[in-house]
């Protein structure tokens, strides 16, 4: 097996042909991994007008493809093979892009490996198709590790057999049941008279229109809540000397980011309570312990639970607030003055 530490795929040979090019998998039953495999290729222009040959026959593969994945034994970046069911394959994400902090064990498939060769220039290539921009050098790389995250790990995973519990802690997550629904595009067993050339066609769009998704949602939506919480956290000094209230002008979901970018700045823990706009009035919502976490680092005081309006406004001595739930998670207000002195007062009560 060749190993490689490099995504630049500059770095392979050059195609043998000129174009039209081939891509070449194994024939029979498909799977979800060379489905998405070869739809992300064809997000490229080399590949955009290539034909898939579909085979087993190793020769046949060799002589007509110029890019070979799923099929053939071998491992090897220079000459574009990318085959993951050797036993000498043990190849994750964090093994072949080394550059990121995130521990990923799970085993590559081809979906995986043709990913972390070719999958930051797939997303540019969708991103100028759909929308006609490109992400920054440093966004592109948070684009590229959170599809790792939320699409390929778990098509990774599914492949390769490996269970999603072991010793009580998830080793991945199901976001997509992706895999699945490809399966299902296989002919059944009494079919007899199916193009299966054909279904492949139809689970690459299928597939592929997921991941185009995916890929719009990260860039076009994940990257902006990141930005808008990174200048919160950022400016949280000039909220209260503590840094513990983060004001966001423009609401966006805030909880996975504001964990990671806490790690990034060195301010684990700091923040506890979040100001935003809800489009119809202002809130203060305390920051759970983890993202999906029912417990906080600081809710609002247990005296101001599960009043309303005029009765709230008067214990509190703040105008204009709206309610507190009864667990204290989270308050309104009808304006940022009323929302951000309620948040500062919550900050002065102590803990029970």
């Amino acid at each position: 097996m060749s190993k490689t530490t490099t995504t630049d795929s500059g770095a392979a040979t050059p195609p043998k042909r000129s174009p039209p090019l081939t891509i070449g998998t194994h024939n029979g039953i498909f799977h979800c991994d060379e489905v998405v495999a070869c739809f992300m290729l064809k997000q490229l222009p080399e590949y955009e007008n290539a034909e898939i040959f579909r085979s087993r026959d190793i020769n046949a593969l060799r002589d007509k493809c110029d890019i070979i994945m799923d099929v053939g034994g071998e491992f090897d970046h220079k000459k574009k093979w990318y085959d993951h069911h050797q036993l000498t394959f043990k190849d994750t994400f964090s093994t072949v892009c080394p550059d990121f902090s995130d521990d990923f064990d799970i085993r590559l498939s081809s979906a995986g490996l043709i990913y972390c060769f070719y999958g930051e220039r797939v997303i540019q290539s969708i991103l100028l198709r759909e929308r006609k921009m490109e992400l920054s050098q440093p966004n592109l790389k948070l684009a590229f590790l959170q599809i790792y995250r939320n699409f390929i790990n778990e098509l990774d995973a599914i492949d390769n057999g490996v269970p999603m519990l072991e010793g009580g802690e998830p080793r991945y997550k199901i976001s997509t049941h992706l895999s699945a629904r490809i399966a299902m595009l296989n002919p059944s067993w009494q079919d007899t008279n199916v193009d299966v050339d054909a279904r492949f066609q139809l689970a690459m769009a299928t597939a592929g229109k997921e991941f185009v998704d995916n890929v719009l949602e990260v860039a076009c939506s994940w990257i902006a809540a990141r930005d808008h919480v990174r200048h919160a956290l950022e400016q949280a000094k000039s909220v209260l000397a503590s840094g513990e209230i983060l004001l966001l002008e423009t609401f966006c979901p805030w909880k996975a980011h504001l964990f990671d970018l806490e790690k990034e700045y060195g301010l684990e823990g700091v923040p506890k309570l979040v100001i935003f706009n809800d489009g119809s009035s202002w809130r203060v919502a305390g920051v759970p312990i983890t993202p999906s976490s029912f417990q906080g680092r600081k809710f609002l005081p247990r005296p101001w639970r599960g009043l309303r309006d005029e009765e709230l406004s008067q214990l509190a001595a703040v105008k204009d607030l709206i309610f507190v739930h009864h667990t204290g998670f989270i308050g309104g207000a009808k304006t940022k003055e009323a929302a951000l002195a309620m948040a500062k007062m919550s900050m002065e009560y102590a803990d029970e």
